[in-house]
């Protein structure tokens, strides 16, 4: 395959490609792009806030638009992706990987990400992007609260471009994670991988659950936004669910910024100091409790609510307890620098800077930790200049990566003195920029208006942005004459570098290694299967299935890494298609709002565009046709024979891979069910006016039970290789699944019959969407099941291999299971 992938000078090698390191730089680059964009944003918003009222430079709904635009670009489409651009380049080098465990899911991952942002930038064409903050708080998030109608369709096209960069998100999280546990190289055991290897495998761990909630969030808001529901839009607690929602992704979502970002500092750390960082144990640990903490301190962003005192107190202290594992982490760094030997090069210089910035972050961040202080400082400048200690100092220690990889992956030299100079000028332009905010703490935050005194300060970071956004201009001309006229650079330009990827030439060769990597022995070497060689001249590590935890992915054998396939066009077919269906989406509005003055609703809308479900209908028709040609392709992805899998040995990729999105999933349900019971007890459960239909609940539970029965049977067939047995069992399963659509489409009608529509009220919301949600999921799975029984009339599928109808088997189990939870909530309570 290698021989006809095509080059990296042709426009269709990143159209098609699936091989890791190509899909990173696809990440890195688009994420730079949109660190531009969102720059230009801020350096628009702070040039007009130049004066207090404004310099007139923007209107004030532009610049709610510039605020939201910088802030949604910098957290979602700058910080995340381009540490996954990373992550995908070098997490398979570092851990003796061909690739990752399912390279067209990464490459889809790559495309959602991509035309989710196009998205985000058409929408500001679309009447206006969305203004009402990136942490889009209640109410100010709905229809009703947007100054403009007109304005309406962009900012639903920013919610559906979110929901799509979260997909994004769960595709690159299940590869990694199963990548990570199931394809390290011989002897790499877990203590022992690479510390950027293990920021990263906590960071998609925490992705896993804490965007799920986001998931769920936007979805609830979407169709509020689409379908005028009402879940963000009454005063019934939805200001409250959508805190809670939203901030139990929005603190781990800090970590998960920094994680990668530490994880550099301390690869660059160890590099540069020419030593082992101290402590390296302690800090893992320290790593992951902060992990698992991270999901326990959500409320200190709500100590303004009504939350009660006692409640306010208990995460105050578990606020000032997810300081502590930092403490360890920050006095590693600091005694590694000590014991060490400092080389100050341009990737430690970042590095450093960033350590600096973090502590004077978290030391202000202290503040918001109580409660008391919170009450003052909350909504103020302090806490922007607060949260862009933190963040920005993780864009410090990733720009340190940019440095220190450079190297490797354009296989080219920078100027160094250049390289010292850009961060003289970005570090002195951040403080410039971000200091004078918090003796201009009194401001209030996302407003132009400011009070007499604090003109200063805000002039003084207006100038410092400027000085900070033409640091990032000077590192773009370091690496483009880097690129166009730079020395060479060696395999290993870094003298006491000790991770795998500086064992390799620059750039890496395609297929990574011209042997397989063992640490068997103890240290890195290459081996030859085929002649039992090592090829760096060291000892001979002979694979051995029993030894460790390393385990055979097959009983014998294959030269299937040989022919792995690296290119697939369907991933950009299925990204594209999605992107035009949500385009499509984001215009139904005044459809529904017609719909629902028509029967009663009190609402009125812009008048509705044909090009809203043409879009719609162009994206399902693209959508069927690319995701029929993904599924019908033959794609050979590298196979590893020989891998630490600990402690998944006996579970193989797919089902790992099911397993992880079906525990994402879980969040995604657990929060939509946790909206229901919230917003009942917040009316009062007796108060609750909505009645199901029970008739209908009981009907479809014993169906759906009936159907987990026949998937069953599915698999005992596949397993004896009867192709009758096996169709029979899945066409029954479709059928019970057709029936349970069908029962619930009638108690759907029976309910429209009455005038009781999703949009009649609360109740009426949470009924129809909830329900709703398992009934996509169960149509998603009969899809998936036609698309199986063709597959077995066809060309006797899964006779030989019945592990796809297993897979099936715990996906439509899950659906099953969580209307298990439903029938009681909704039918009998």
């Amino acid at each position: 395959m290698s021989d006809d992938f095509p080059p990296m000078t042709s426009v269709k090698r990143w159209l098609v490609t699936t091989n890791h390191k190509d899909v990173g730089i696809l990440y890195m680059a688009t994420a730079l792009f949109f660190l531009l964009f969102g720059g230009l944003m801020a350096l628009l918003f702070r040039a007009h806030l130049w004066q207090s009222g404004g310099a007139g430079l923007l209107t004030d709904s532009s610049y709610n638009q510039a605020v939201t635009a910088h802030g949604l670009l910098m957290v979602f489409w700058f910080l995340s992706p381009i540490a996954s651009g990373f992550a995908n380049y070098f997490v398979p080098l570092q851990i003796g990987a061909k690739d990752l465990a399912f390279p067209r899911l990464n490459a889809l991952s790559y495309w959602f990400y991509l035309f989710s942002g196009a998205m985000f930038m058409i929408s500001f064409f679309q009447g206006g992007t969305f203004e009402g903050g990136w942490t889009m708080y209640a109410p100010l998030n709905v229809p009703t609260y947007t100054p403009a109608v007109e304005a309406t369709t962009g900012g639903t096209a920013t919610i559906l471009a979110l929901m799509l960069f979260v997909m994004s998100i769960t595709l690159g999280t299940v590869n990694f994670l199963t990548t990570i546990h199931r394809s390290r190289a011989e002897g790499l055991g877990l203590w022992n991988m690479p510390m950027f290897t293990w920021s990263w495998l906590l960071t998609v761990w925490m992705m896993l659950f804490a965007f799920a909630a986001l998931l769920a969030a936007l979805l609830l808001l979407g169709i509020d936004r689409i379908f005028l529901t009402q879940y963000f839009a009454t005063d019934q607690g939805s200001s409250l669910l959508w805190a809670h929602v939203f901030w139990f992704f929005g603190h781990p979502e800090v970590y998960i910024v920094f994680f990668p970002a530490l994880g550099i500092m301390f690869e660059t750390f160890q590099t540069f100091c020419g030593r082992r960082l101290v402590g390296r144990k302690w800090v893992i640990i320290a790593m992951v409790l902060v992990a698992v903490q991270s999901f326990l301190v959500w409320m200190h962003h709500m100590f303004l609510t009504t939350i009660n005192l006692e409640i306010k107190t208990l995460f105050m202290a578990t606020t000032i307890g997810i300081s502590l594992p930092f403490d360890l982490m920050v006095f590693a760094l600091i005694y590694t620098m000590v014991k060490g030997r400092v080389r100050f090069t341009t990737p430690f210089l970042f590095s450093l800077g960033a350590l600096l910035l973090f502590i004077l972050g978290g030391i202000t961040g202290v503040f918001l930790g109580a409660v008391v202080l919170d009450y003052e400082f909350r909504g103020t400048y302090w806490v922007v200049a607060h949260f862009h200690y933190v963040m920005v100092s993780g864009v410090t220690a990733l720009v340190a990566g940019i440095y220190y990889w450079w190297p490797k992956i354009s296989g080219k030299m920078y100027n160094e003195t250049l390289g010292k100079i850009h961060f003289a000028i970005y570090f002195f332009g951040f403080n410039l920029l971000y200091f004078p905010m918090f003796l201009a703490w009194e401001t209030p935050r996302r407003v132009f208006h400011f009070g007499e005194g604090l003109e200063i300060y805000h002039q003084l970071a207006t100038i410092g942005a400027f000085i900070f956004g033409a640091s990032f201009l000077l590192m773009f001309y370091i690496l483009g004459k880097s690129l166009v006229s730079g020395p060479d650079a060696p395999d290993n330009p870094w003298e006491f570098s000790r991770t795998a990827e500086w064992a390799i030439p620059s750039p890496p060769p395609l297929e990574n290694w011209s042997g397989r990597p063992s640490y068997a022995s103890g240290r890195l070497e290459f081996v030859d299967d085929d002649s039992g060689a090592a090829t760096d001249g060291g000892t001979v590590a002979v694979p051995e299935t029993g030894r460790g935890h390393a385990t055979p992915a097959t009983t014998q054998h294959t030269h299937e890494e040989e022919h792995a396939d690296h290119a697939s066009i369907w991933p950009f077919g299925v990204g594209l298609s999605l992107a035009v269906f949500f385009l499509g989406l984001a215009g139904l509005t005044p459809y529904v709002a017609e719909f629902a003055a028509a029967n009663g609703a009190d609402v009125s809308a812009q008048d509705p565009s044909m090009l809203s479900p043409a879009l719609i209908v162009l994206g399902v028709g693209m959508l069927g046709y690319t995701l029929w040609n993904f599924g019908m392709e033959q794609f050979n992805p590298p196979v590893m024979d020989v891998a630490e899998r600990w402690p998944f040995e006996g579970v193989n990729n797919t089902k790992l891979g099911v397993w992880f999105f079906l525990a994402s999933d879980v969040v995604v349900f657990g929060a939509a069910i946790g909206a229901f019971v919230f917003m009942r007890i917040h009316m009062g459960w007796s108060n609750w006016e909505f009645d199901a239909i029970p008739m209908a609940g009981l009907v479809n539970t014993y169906i759906l039970l009936t159907s987990s029965f026949t998937v069953i049977l599915a698999l005992v067939m596949a397993e004896r290789r009867n192709k009758k047995g096996l169709l029979a069992t899945m066409s029954a399963t479709v059928l019970l699944g057709l029936t349970f659509m069908g029962v619930k489409g009638w108690e759907w009608s029976e309910k429209f019959s009455h005038g009781d529509y999703w949009f009649s009220g609360l109740e009426y919301s949470i009924y129809y969407v909830t329900t709703g949600l398992h009934a996509l999921h169960v149509i998603l799975g009969l899809l998936v099941a036609g698309f199986m029984i063709y597959r077995v009339a066809t060309v006797d599928a899964y006779l030989e291999d019945h592990r796809p109808v297993e897979y099936f088997g715990l996906y439509w189990h899950f659906v099953d299971i969580v209307w298990v939870f439903l029938f009681p909530l909704f039918y009998l309570m």
